[in-house]
């Protein structure tokens, strides 16, 4: 096996159990043995080298390609025993923070994203076909953190709480205008437009999510409510009631903080609210995670809230609430991955085997992450005055109530996806 992957392998593994099983056959085994074992297979010396040179991305990868399988155990189960044994922090090696310094000097140059390039960074992931992703999400296409409530919820249920607790934060009032901010396949849109009657515009860049929930406004019956538009939010210019962003904030990148919360302060009115969610980390700002950048989310990046909040003050905004959601996006993506891999041989006759290769190491790692190391969610919610909301959080729990003795009595307040469209992707 690899010299230089065996001494990283005996740094980082102290607990738990690790076999490798290198290119010509012989086994090296790391750890105390304690704990579910991992052994992986490293065929061959491409990509020994690779992952010790560049683990982030080369293992992912090697996965990909079939260079890399597992005896025992699977990506989850690797992934926990070295977040484990390096904690929130990562590796502690003098090589490896030298890495990840100059990883954090160059985040800048991969998070240009003007309006062209992030057309394109939405099109690698969200136009992939609609059948994919009908085969993890929710009925609502919810691609975002749900909101578990209770352990036992299914995703339905907790998409469906994770929509009233957004509602409730935003206090919507019957007929106000409201700006979906990266709208999705809709599902937010159309839930504040039944359930408060309000005038709902939504902007994304995808042009399949932009069909897909034009298409479930008209069908619900709510086209003259709601309305859709590709569009990027930079080139708006009237002024809403209420604005909310859900799951859109990891792809402005941090060169455009300043640019996005200056454009929320106009387009937000004087006694307006606005709820933005997203991926967070609690430790300090870091880098992309290469694998991530290359082959999952181009131009993405996840901030720490020290990078966010000194541009919601500079645009004269005001933080009224922060809420951060730990654990909530870990059971989202345990009940993403398990579909998925329920569905597989499905995923399979769209794609092909590496792409399924690659989006269960996506999905595994997006887990783990939020499991075992330091990513969660928050919702931050703004405004221009300090008398725009009540004083109290009380009635964030009386709506959030109140919406699900409704929806108990009616039924979910959701337009049901139209049928699906066939689109097969290209190969990654």
């Amino acid at each position: 096996m690899n010299i230089l992957l065996q001494r990283i392998a005996e740094r980082i593994v102290r607990t738990g159990s690790l076999t490798i099983t290198g290119p010509k056959g012989d086994r090296h085994s790391f750890g105390d043995k304690t704990g579910e074992p991992v052994h992986i297979h490293v065929k061959t010396r491409h990509a020994a080298r690779a992952i010790a040179l560049h683990p982030t991305l080369a293992l992912p990868e090697a996965y990909m390609d079939g260079e890399l399988d597992f005896l025992e155990g699977d990506v989850l189960a690797l992934l926990k025993l070295v977040y484990l044994n390096t904690g929130p922090a990562g590796s502690d090696a003098a090589w490896a923070r030298a890495v990840e310094g100059l990883r954090v000097a160059v985040r800048r140059l991969q998070q240009i994203n003007t309006a062209r390039r992030s057309r394109a960074n939405v099109h690698h992931h969200y136009d992939l076909s609609g059948d994919l992703y009908r085969l993890f999400l929710d009925e609502d296409m919810q691609y975002s953190c749900a909101y578990f409530e209770r352990p036992d919820m299914t995703l339905e249920e907790a998409q469906l709480a994770k929509k009233r607790h957004i509602a409730a934060k935003l206090r919507v009032k019957p007929r106000q205008t409201v700006l979906d901010i990266g709208s999705g396949w809709g599902g937010m849109g159309l839930y504040l437009a039944r359930a408060f009657e309000a005038e709902v515009l939504g902007v994304t860049l995808s042009t399949e999510q932009h069909a897909v929930s034009t298409e479930r406004a008209h069908e619900a019956g709510l086209g003259h409510r709601v309305h859709f538009e590709i569009k990027d939010y930079r080139a708006l210019s009237e002024r809403f009631d209420r604005i909310v962003s859900v799951g859109m904030f990891e792809h402005v990148g941090v060169n455009h903080y300043r640019t996005f919360f200056d454009k929320v302060a106009t387009l937000l009115k004087p006694d307006g609210v606005m709820v933005l969610h997203s991926i967070g980390r609690s430790g300090p700002p870091t880098a992309t995670n290469a694998f991530i950048r290359k082959h999952i989310f181009p131009g993405g990046y996840i901030p720490a809230l020290s990078e966010v909040l000194p541009h919601i003050e500079k645009a004269g905004l005001m933080v009224a609430d922060v809420e951060i959601l730990r654990l909530h996006y870990a059971e989202t993506l345990k009940h993403w991955r398990e579909r998925f891999l329920a569905n597989r041989d499905k995923a399979k006759a769209i794609f092909d085997e590496r792409f399924c290769r690659m989006w269960e190491f996506y999905l595994s790692g997006s887990e783990a992450a939020f499991r075992w190391q330091d990513l969660m969610v928050f919702q931050i919610q703004l405004t221009h005055r300090n008398d725009t909301l009540p004083v109290t959080r009380d009635y964030i729990a009386r709506t959030e109530k109140s919406l699900a003795m409704h929806e108990a009595a009616h039924g979910p307040v959701m337009a049901e996806p139209p049928p699906p469209r066939t689109r097969r992707r290209r190969r990654v």
